[in-house]
């Protein structure tokens, strides 16, 4: 006759045994979007955000979470790359419809949006934006994921995500590196290929020229490694700058590229507590190509 306690030890095993675990830690399966999406804001240890544009932009918030895709756009290629891998939470961080807001009023006789959004609903995908929170995780989600698809941990001042002094080299030498890092991206730059330098400031996606400016007006900038900004602004201060002979450059990534990985680390970060659910990343790469 067995003891209480093998019946004990034989019920615990039968628990962890590969047949069983699912069903007995089913951990996110079953919970719907609007479910795992309470639990990531928490998450983040972010206060609440009114009026924030992290919100379901298409979809059902009570769909049943199959699996869960991270990218930077939703973009057509994206959307059926998780369709095929089963997975129909889309976490975005940018728009899904082609302005910062995702109005649709102005698209609804337009054939590319009619099209995308039949797609999404066709095959019952839930699109959420993780913009606001993501940024104010600490250390900036965004961010960090930069910094490590940069290799640049080690070169951190203070412990600054967006602050670095790297390894001396040249203006040319640095767009080199960048290069190997990013090579299906084409990069504006202004400044002089043969500068030294070594102290660059990293801004990520559109934070506005003012922002650009700034970092540039400080002593311990010498390349603003940047996201995009309007070329009648960050642009021209910087030629002049250079034209006046101070030591300053910047370079544009693109939006994408400047803060893509962010959402790379996303998904990393995710797979830390969402479980019986795949999480994964899929690039949407760069918008265009250069000629």
């Amino acid at each position: 006759m067995k003891t209480f306690s093998a019946i004990l030890i034989l019920a615990f095993a039968s628990l962890f045994s590969s047949g069983s675990a699912g069903m007995a830690f089913p951990g996110e399966k079953g919970k719907t979007a609007a479910e795992i999406i309470s639990m990531i804001i928490a998450k983040t240890g972010a206060n609440e955000i009114p009026g924030t544009v992290d919100v379901i932009k298409e979809g059902n918030p009570q769909t049943v979470v199959t699996g869960i895709v991270t990218t930077m756009f939703a973009t057509m290629d994206v959307l059926k790359k998780a369709v095929a891998s089963n997975c129909n939470l889309v976490i975005v961080h940018e728009p899904l419809y082609y302005n910062h807001l995702d109005n649709t009023e102005q698209f609804r006789d337009d054939p590319v949006f009619l099209e995308k959004k039949k797609y999404i609903n066709d095959h019952n995908l839930v699109i959420w934006r993780f913009h606001d929170y993501i940024h104010l995780m600490k250390p900036d989600g965004i961010e960090s994921g930069m910094v490590k698809k940069l290799g640049w941990e080690k070169y951190e001042v203070n412990g600054s995500l967006n602050n670095f002094l790297v390894p001396e080299t040249t203006l040319r030498g640095l767009l080199a590196y960048l290069k190997g890092i990013f090579p299906k991206n084409a990069f504006y730059v202004i400044g002089d290929p043969e500068m030294k330098v070594s102290k660059v400031r990293l801004l990520c996606g559109a934070p506005g020229s003012m922002a650009h400016i700034h970092a540039l007006e400080q002593s311990g900038t010498e390349v603003a490694l940047a996201g995009e900004a309007q070329q009648w602004e960050t642009y021209e201060y910087v030629r002049d700058a250079v034209a006046q002979g101070k030591k300053k450059a910047v370079v544009f990534l693109g939006h994408i590229a400047s803060e893509e990985a962010g959402m790379d680390f996303c998904a990393t970060w995710l797979k830390g507590f969402v479980s019986g659910i795949s999480v994964s990343y899929i690039e949407s790469g760069p918008s265009f190509w250069s000629y």
